[in-house]
């Protein structure tokens, strides 16, 4: 991304889409006064992150007994009551971990590839479908402190152990096969990403066609095999993405606010909620929707607009897609691919 003299003026930043994430499907309901357990719970959360200002909203459901679902019936009862509920929100379900451990001290069990792809089958379908790439460690215990999981299932040593020892499997055939399945529903795929080599793999799907839709990731700066909340990181992934893609930046409880802010001051996006972080001021907690209205309060401090569900449906190009790599990579602001034969750099006309 480049950043001209005039980029850090409000007037001239797209209108920030907040990401919300209320759900927390790595804690348990007794860990939080906020972790909605019915279905109507489920979507009145919805309904007043939207109110509060978020325009896209990260989905888990949880089972009435308040474990994580893993039913994909429940999965499209709750996305049609929220298409009722909140019809301007950006949907979008967190596709490719299962992060709940169904009983005490028992390992969180990944979901098998069959049922990740099952995904594309959703109905009524999503906008979006999270997608993770190259499979490596997903520790979200390396960041965490005692203070930030006081009080929750998280400081218990079983639970710990479980979520230490993650990973994400999303190898070559894979990603292959999930594009193409959530392409061919018309599902927008949401790329989270934890590091540079994670955005190199993207890019080469592009290039080989494997992907020709508008480029929507986050950075997931939460340690444990993804980079660490420190700015340098920020600052050379953001050097490695192109101009057209929409970047939001996400962190890990007490850095979610600092990193959130450097992001609303560049021009980027956003996101919060209890998922990522239960803090506000050191053991004060904060809830989802405090969250955001804080995140709102933040970008009027900065005169940065913040986006409704049509904005965020405009800015994150739901619905579009490219007729072949080339119209891809011009699109997104990538250079294009080498001729045959040609040499020295590759600069679009």
């Amino acid at each position: 991304m480049h950043f001209l003299d005039d980029s850090l003026l409000p007037e001239n930043q797209e209108k920030l889409v907040i990401q919300v994430a209320p759900y927390g499907p790595e804690f348990l309901p007794g860990d939080s006064d906020d972790i909605p357990v019915t279905m109507d719970e489920q979507v009145q959360k919805a309904v007043d992150c939207y109110n509060a200002g978020a325009s896209v909203l990260h989905v888990h459901v949880r089972e009435a007994d308040g474990k994580g679902s893993k039913r994909l019936s429940m999965f499209n009862e709750m996305l049609a009551r929220l298409r009722e509920a909140v019809p301007k929100m950006v949907l979008q379900v967190g596709g490719s971990i299962s992060f709940a451990p169904e009983d005490e001290g028992q390992q969180a069990q990944w979901l098998e590839d069959d049922t990740r792809h099952m995904l594309a089958e959703l109905d009524p379908r999503p906008d979006q479908v999270t997608i993770a790439i190259n499979t490596n460690q997903m520790n979200v215990c390396e960041l965490l402190s005692a203070d930030d999981v006081a009080g929750t299932s998280l400081s218990l040593p079983a639970y710990q152990q479980a979520y230490r020892e993650m990973w994400i499997p999303s190898g070559p055939a894979f990603v292959d096969e999930h594009l193409r399945r959530l392409q061919a529903a018309g599902i927008q795929p949401h790329f989270m990403l934890g590091d540079v080599g994670q955005l190199e793999t993207v890019e080469r799907l592009i290039r080989r066609g494997a992907y020709t839709g508008p480029l929507v990731l986050n950075w997931v700066a939460i340690g444990g095999g993804a980079d660490g909340p420190h700015p340098d990181n920020l600052m050379a992934f953001v050097r490695r993405v192109p101009d057209n893609a929409v970047l939001t930046v996400e962190g890990l409880m007490r850095t979610v606010t600092p990193l959130c802010t450097i992001g609303i001051a560049m021009g980027l996006h956003v996101r919060c909620g209890i998922e990522d972080n239960l803090w506000g001021r050191k053991a004060e907690r904060m809830t989802s929707v405090q969250q955001v209205e804080k995140l709102v309060r933040i970008a009027r401090e900065l005169h940065r607009d913040v986006a409704d569900g049509d904005d965020a449906r405009r800015i994150y190009r739901l619905g579009e897609h490219y007729a072949s790599a080339d119209e891809a990579l011009a699109r997104l602001g990538y250079a294009p691919n080498r001729k045959v034969g040609q040499r020295g750099s590759t600069v679009a006309a």
